[in-house]
């Protein structure tokens, strides 16, 4: 029994210890299943703090900015490309039309101081070329020109206008107009004609100034502005001169001309650019200059208006004479005109020769003493 009594305390005592071993063996397992689980795991986001970040970001949105800002030049950059070749097409199509119409303006001129022109010949030519100038003028009136040049259009197409009804009105004049009303007929053709002049200051002043200051302004470049000279010598114009053109051209449909004498002849020869006048009775040292040339001024001393009066120069030399030749499209009596002599070359240095220059005899000239001189000259240099 004692040793009964002596066993239970100490199975107690045992049980409670292996009670106690129990539970704390289970919390130290449990803490040791938790324990690799937590370090095992993501920790958790946090937004980012700090200068770093936010230079980040500030980058971002300044190469989103620049790649705007590119792509906005490059837009810009084919709209202005664009533009330009915009005006640069409208100028090259005014071009064309210019160069046409300054031919009929040569063909006019051709038409009015061609010797023994007829009247018929005259009527037909002047309407074929009224026809073509009024085909010119609507093909213009179809351009679309840009923005900035149709100021200047509309002008180009009053010029063009102007033309049209100039050559109309010397066609009607040529037709209705009976030929011994030399007076009405010259104030009638030199109205006309003062249409074919406006028209070129119209194209000289109000279009084509104004076009290449436009350009100019727009940074446009490589661009040539056309001219257009339909009336190359302005003097034909004149009452006095259309008279006598009028004259001329019905006394060609009987034969030849109305009046006498006739005739033409050297009123001077001077040396450009100096001005220096050449001397009949002595040597004259000429200077030689880059831009060496002569003016011979031609007199009409006859009673007809002449036309198409041939100029000659020649230098004789060892090696090659120098020619060089021009025309005097229209010469009224009384009235003197000075054709220019430039590029001419090189004369021999040094050494004494003669020039010649001429006018050729026109036709029924009786006298032709004073259609030539000579001088006796020396070139040099300095």
């Amino acid at each position: 029994m004692s040793r009964l009594r002596l066993c239970q305390p100490l199975m107690s005592d045992r049980e409670s210890d292996i009670e106690f071993d129990f539970f704390e063996e289970s919390d130290t397992r449990e803490s040791a299943e938790e324990r690799p689980r937590r370090r095992g795991s993501r920790p958790p986001v946090r937004p980012p703090t700090g200068l770093t970040p936010l230079l980040r970001l500030i980058g971002l949105i300044s190469f989103a900015i620049l790649i705007v800002l590119l792509l906005i030049l490059w837009v810009n950059g084919c709209r202005e490309d664009q533009r330009k070749d915009t005006y640069k097409n409208y100028v090259e199509n005014v071009d064309k039309y210019a160069a046409s119409s300054q031919a009929l303006g040569k063909s006019l001129n051709t038409l009015l101081t061609t010797p023994g022109t007829k009247e018929a010949d005259v009527e037909n030519e002047l309407s074929g070329l009224a026809q073509q100038q009024e085909k010119l003028t609507e093909q213009a009136r179809s351009l679309d020109p840009p923005g900035r040049l149709r100021k200047e259009h509309a002008h180009m197409l009053d010029s063009f206008d102007l033309r049209t009804n100039g050559l109309n009105g010397m066609a009607a004049a040529f037709e209705a107009i009976p030929p011994k009303k030399a007076t009405q007929a010259g104030n009638e053709l030199a109205e006309q004609m003062h249409r074919l002049v406006t028209s070129d200051v119209i194209w000289e002043d109000l279009f084509r100034d104004p076009t290449k200051k436009e350009l100019a302004s727009l940074n446009i470049t490589g661009v040539n502005v056309p001219g257009s000279v339909f009336l190359a010598n302005p003097d034909i114009g004149t009452t006095a001169s259309m008279k006598s053109v009028w004259q001329r051209i019905h006394g060609a449909a009987t034969g030849g001309s109305t009046c006498s004498p006739r005739g033409t002849g050297i009123v001077s020869t001077k040396v450009i650019p100096s001005g220096k006048e050449l001397s009949i009775s002595e040597r004259n040292t000429i200077q030689i200059t880059p831009d060496l040339g002569f003016a011979v001024t031609v007199k009409n001393q006859g009673c007809a208006q002449e036309v198409g009066l041939k100029v000659r120069l020649s230098i004789q030399q060892s090696t090659s004479p120098i020619k060089k030749d021009a025309t005097i499209d229209l010469l009224d009596p009384g009235d003197e005109a000075t054709v220019n002599f430039n590029d001419i070359g090189l004369p021999n240095l040094d050494q004494a020769t003669s020039m010649t220059v001429e006018v050729e005899p026109v036709p029924e000239e009786q006298s032709t003493t004073n259609n030539s001189q000579s001088y006796d000259v020396q070139f040099s240099v300095g």
